[in-house]
This record gives C-alpha cells, sequence and structure tokens, in this order.
C-alpha cells in the first residue's frame, strides 16, 4: 500500500512519451471511449484554479558515521576510535568548512485545495506532517507561506491557511452519499509544482475499509492518482468535491487503477471542527462492541446477522446510566442503521458530543429504544472490537466437570489466585481446553471465566450443564456464552451445542 506522496524520481521528458502512448490508445479504442463523459473539460476549466500544490520542508539532525563493532580488548580497538569517532566529515559532503557534520533539510511536495476564499487550503496530514515550513504554490506558480489551523491523524486530513494576494478561487462539498458504482468522477490534483494535472475514471467501489484507520469508509476509483496528488481532491460531474485523494495500492508506486479518497461527508465534518476547534471532538459511546457472528446471530434469534454485539459497558460512559447492558446488539443509532461494528464506530465518531440521540438494540429478541446523551471520546478512551489473548498454562488443572469441550471449576480462592482472576469477576472457570474443540477455534483457554451461558447468569459447572441440556431440548445448534478474563474485559463467544 503506497500513499501517493511526491517524489521527484521521473524524468519531465517520459511525460512525452506517455502521452502518446494515451493518446494512441484512445484513438484505437473508439470515438465514444476516448471522448468520455460530456463536460469535463467545463469542469476542469471551472476548479482548475482552487487546486494547490503543498511544498514542505524539514530538518533532519545530521548522524555521525557508524563505528564498526569490535570485541572489548581488541588491539585494532584504539585504532578505529582515532579513526572513527574523531574523523570529521569532508567539506561539502555532510560537513562545514571545518568538517563538522550538520543538519540537512528535507523537501516533499503534495497537493490540496481551496475551500474558502479566505485562505484555507484542505490537504492530507501526511503531505505535511513534521514539516518545519508550509507552502501554497497556486496553479499560476504564486507560492505563499501558510500556517497549520490542525490535523487529524486518524482521518489523514490538515487544515492550513494562508493570506491570499490576491482573489482566489474555491470549491464546495458535494454529498458523497449520492455517489453510485460506476459514477465518472475527476481527479486534480498539483504535483511536483507542473501546475493542475487531469485524470477521469469512474467510482470502484464505496465504504472501502483497508485497515488504515478506524474509520476506514475510503472510495475506490480507477481514475490515475499518482505521487504528489495526496490531498489533492476527487470531483463529481457538478464539479463538488466528493472525496480527498489519500492513497494507492501498487507495487510499482505508479497509479494501477487502485486509488482511495476519504468521502466528502467525513471530510467537511473534520475541516469544521480543525476550524472551530484546532482538533477533533468526536462523539463517545462507552462501550466495547463486537462482531455479530452468523452463530451469535442465531443464539440471539437476529435475523440476518447485523448490528454490533455490546461486549462491555464503560462505568463511566454515556451507555452506563442510559441502561445499555453486554448482550445487546446495537442495530440503530441516531436514526441511522448499524451494519457492523465499524459502522458503529464512525456514527458515534461523527455524532456531536452533548447530543441526545435514540440507540435501538435487540435484548433477549426485542427491540428497545434508550437514549442516550453522547461524551467526548479522549485518547484513552476508545470503541474497540473485543479481543482476548489466549493464556498460556500447563500446571495441573482440577477438573470437576466437562462440556462443550471445556473442563470447568468453580472459582476458588485458589483458583482466582492460580489465574489472577480479580474478585469482581463471577462465575465458572476454565481449568482446561480441548485441543480439537469448537471452543479451542473460538479461543477460549484456562483461566477464562464463564459468566453467561444463554444470557443468563452461572455460577457453577451444574448451572452450564442446565442450561445446556435446556438449550438441547428447545432444539438449539448454538448457545453464546460471555466470557470474561482476569481482568474483567467482556466478550461473547458462540459455541456449537455437541
Amino acid at each position: 500500500m503506497i500513499a501517493a506522496r511526491p517524489a521527484l524520481t521521473r524524468r519531465l521528458r517520459m511525460m512525452g512519451a506517455a502521452i502518446s502512448i494515451g493518446a494512441a490508445s484512445m484513438l484505437s479504442s473508439g470515438p465514444a471511449f476516448a471522448r468520455g463523459p460530456e463536460g469535463i473539460a467545463d469542469i476542469a476549466e471551472k476548479v482548475i484554479d482552487a487546486v494547490v500544490n503543498i511544498s514542505t520542508s524539514q530538518t533532519i539532525e545530521a548522524k555521525d558515521r557508524t563505528m564498526p563493532q569490535l570485541p572489548p580488548g581488541s588491539p585494532f580497538e584504539e585504532f578505529f576510535d582515532d579513526f572513527f569517532k574523531n574523523r570529521r566529515g569532508p567539506p561539502g559532503k555532510g560537513g562545514d568548512k571545518s568538517g563538522e557534520f550538520q543538519p540537512r533539510k528535507t523537501n516533499s511536495l503534495g497537493s490540496g485545495f481551496i475551500v474558502d476564499t479566505a485562505g484555507i487550503v484542505v490537504t492530507n496530514n501526511h503531505v505535511i506532517a513534521d514539516a518545519d515550513e508550509i507552502n501554497v504554490i497556486l496553479n499560476d506558480g504564486t507560492k505563499i507561506k501558510a500556517e497549520l489551523v490542525g490535523v487529524d491523524k486518524k482521518t489523514d486530513l490538515a487544515v492550513l491557511k494562508f493570506k491570499p494576494p490576491k482573489p482566489l478561487t474555491a470549491v464546495k462539498f458535494g454529498d458523497s452519499d449520492k455517489i453510485r458504482l460506476g459514477d465518472w468522477v475527476v481527479a486534480i490534483g498539483n504535483p511536483f509544482s507542473l501546475g493542475g494535472t487531469v485524470t477521469a475514471g469512474i467510482v470502484s467501489a464505496k465504504n472501502r475499509d483497508i485497515s488504515q484507520g478506524p474509520y476506514d469508509s475510503y472510495i475506490q476509483t480507477d481514475a490515475a492518482i499518482n505521487r504528489g496528488n495526496s490531498g489533492g481532491p476527487l470531483f463529481n460531474l457538478e464539479g463538488e468535491v466528493i472525496g480527498v485523494n489519500t492513497l494507492i495500492i501498487s507495487p510499482t508506486g505508479g497509479s494501477i487503477g487502485l486509488g482511495f479518497a476519504v468521502p466528502s461527508k467525513t471530510v467537511a465534518g473534520v475541516v469544521d471542527q480543525l476550524q472551530k476547534f484546532g482538533e477533533l471532538r468526536r462523539g463517545w459511546l462507552g462501550v466495547r462492541i463486537q462482531q455479530v457472528t452468523d452463530e451469535i446471530a442465531d443464539s440471539l434469534n437476529i435475523k440476518p446477522a447485523r448490528g454490533a454485539l455490546v461486549a462491555g459497558v464503560d462505568d463511566k460512559g454515556p451507555a452506563k446510566p442510559a441502561g445499555i447492558e453486554p448482550g445487546d446488539v446495537v442495530v440503530k443509532f441516531d436514526g441511522k442503521d448499524v451494519k457492523d461494528p465499524k459502522d458503529l464506530s464512525r456514527i458515534v465518531a461523527d455524532t456531536a458530543v452533548g447530543k441526545e440521540v435514540d440507540v435501538v438494540v435487540i435484548r433477549k429478541g426485542n427491540e428497545e429504544t434508550r437514549k442516550v446523551t453522547l461524551g467526548r471520546l479522549e485518547d484513552n478512551d476508545k470503541v474497540q472490537q473485543a479481543n482476548a489473548k489466549p493464556k498460556d498454562d500447563t500446571a495441573e488443572k482440577p477438573v470437576t466437570q466437562k462440556a462443550l469441550g471445556l473442563d470447568l471449576a468453580a472459582l476458588s480462592k485458589d483458583l482466582r489466585t492460580k489465574y489472577k482472576i480479580k474478585d469482581s469477576v463471577k462465575g465458572v472457570i476454565v481449568t482446561g481446553v480441548d485441543s480439537n474443540s469448537d471452543a479451542a477455534e473460538k479461543r477460549l483457554s484456562a483461566g477464562d471465566v464463564i459468566v453467561e451461558v444463554a444470557q443468563e447468569a452461572v455460577s457453577s459447572a451444574a448451572d452450564i450443564k442446565k442450561r445446556l441440556d435446556q438449550l438441547k431440548k428447545d432444539g438449539k445448534k448454538s448457545v453464546l456464552l460471555l466470557v470474561s478474563n482476569g481482568d474483567g474485559e467482556l466478550r461473547f463467544v458462540a459455541l456449537g451445542v455437541q
């Protein structure tokens, strides 16, 4: 995966050849394909002056040459000490006139676009990250020093401002939710300070999660997005910005038709908050969530599998006083459908702090609505997927009863000490797991504590057996367990009923 960052690695004389090849290809494809959708030239002419080049510089500390590692007491140690440690860099090659190594500056280039004629520019965070100096270069070559308004690393966005030397052209955000697969889009960048570069293509996919951050929901396009185009706008055929070109997937570093843009719906909200506060103030629900698998959905009588399963509730979070509980499945938040945990994370983060919202949950097969007043997501408060780490234990296991491929025992003082189980954790402890069982595949391990079976609390292995017998009589094919680790962190696990 490669961010479309600037790099002057290709000679400009190659551009002529590329243009010739492209022209020949278009001619051979027929007039209709060569022409493409009507109006691209009009769009480019209308917005080109709003697309800018972002030039940055960064000072890098100089480092001495690394001395070879020699064994202590080596007869060559004194010689190498004198030669390397006391040697200065040659003048003109990393050293000054005296030969001392000096800090050096590196430069990089990217793209951006003007969203306010007062001099407000949007770009990618990675374009300006760690920069000592940032300059905006307009389409006509005018260079102006810019200031950083704020950044959001989680969406890789940044806002800059500069003092306009003359009247500017600004562009507006469109509604990225309205774009459809196959819609034509236009990508414009200003790489290498060559001036505006225009490419066109279609929307290949929406809501792409490529594991770059917690709020991934990229627009994928085959419009060519090459190095230096990061931070540039992606336009619809109305000339509205519907995305910010951010990265590409490529084995070569050049465009192969896999480009990704942050949707304008996300960008507009981030830009608004960065202008107002200089930082992001995201909503916080105060829950730990996990995927509703087909097995879990079957156990909870939810068809089809959907929503975000609440695995834990923060005692100090907004969800607690609203009555949201572990085992609830959130299927709607503030009027928006929740398809999966990532969906809920994005929707909650985009919702204003302090807003009262309706949260629809499925609890024991029935829909309930809870009103929640959102808090603010701090750096140490993260809505995250429940994920337990298996414990390694090879000691002798006191087996009291077997069920579901598990060795189960009552929680005694000795077992709490052995497995480091907090006093607040209640339930039945797992002391062993059959390596060929469904439980082993679901990463249950010795030291886990079963808190609930089919949403009913258990305190002994006999309770678990009783619940399992009843589920078998009812014809259930799977059972939902609420499992805690030693620290009291909860997660749900669905196992097949044997």
